[in-house]
């Protein structure tokens, strides 16, 4: 499937979703990209549909994609811990990624990461402004670059507004890339709810450091800050 051809997931999006459950089931058959070709599964979003915090990643990983669930991995223990000594609680957490598949280069018989490239994220878009729709959270939390780019912007850097408070959509690059996103086959369309966010690094960031108690801490105390929003 060529860029141009690329259809989005709003195509693969049933008009009379109205739960977190409904929008996962259809999202096993979305064809949005190419990626779905090599992946094992989509990777949809899990946790309550209460949530007051929603937690957004890149893209699944190697287990993240053989488990059919995110933040499974290495990545994912680091993350569970950091909520915990942050104070958030966890039952008010729902965790996805900004692109549903797993990109990925093979090595032999290793699946090595690939970073999704700008038509991936804007094809899975749909399913992440028809999670937020749903879900409607007092912030989201965006976890590392691509994650980033992908709710603000190619321009944003994390390295140099981590732990910050952000209105959003607002502090988007493109506030309209949000504004009547079709998130539907029959042509509805919807604007992603107001609402505020904070970046902050991959967790999976934290196991490259050279120091990961820093890396590690540094990943808490923007918790905290998030912690503070929930209070």
């Amino acid at each position: 499937m060529a860029e141009t051809e690329t259809p989005g997931a709003q195509e693969f999006i049933p008009p009379r979703a109205r739960t977190i459950d409904q929008l996962r089931a259809a999202a096993v058959d979305c064809r949005g990209c190419e990626l779905y070709r090599d992946a094992t599964q989509t990777v949809f979003g899990r946790g309550d549909e209460s949530a007051r915090v929603v937690f957004v990643g890149e893209q699944p990983g190697d287990m993240e994609d053989r488990q059919g669930l995110p933040f499974v991995g290495p990545a994912g223990r680091v993350l569970r811990r950091a909520v915990d000594d942050a104070g958030i609680p966890a039952d008010r957490v729902y965790i996805t990624n900004a692109v549903k598949h797993f990109r990925f280069e093979l090595r032999g018989k290793r699946r090595i990461h690939q970073t999704p490239d700008r038509v991936h994220i804007t094809a899975c878009r749909p399913w992440l402004v028809a999670e937020f729709a749903r879900l409607r959270p007092d912030l989201i939390v965006v976890l590392g670059a691509t994650a980033a780019k992908a709710l603000l912007g190619p321009a944003f850097r994390v390295t140099r507004q981590r732990g910050e408070l952000m209105s959003w959509p607002a502090a988007a690059q493109r506030p309209e890339d949000f504004a009547q996103v079709p998130v539907d086959s029959a042509g509805k369309v919807t604007d992603a709810p107001e609402t505020r966010l904070l970046a902050t690094i991959h967790p999976s960031a934290v196991l490259r450091a050279d120091n990961q108690d820093v890396a590690y801490d540094g990943l808490v105390a923007d918790l905290k800050v998030a912690a503070r929003v929930l209070r």
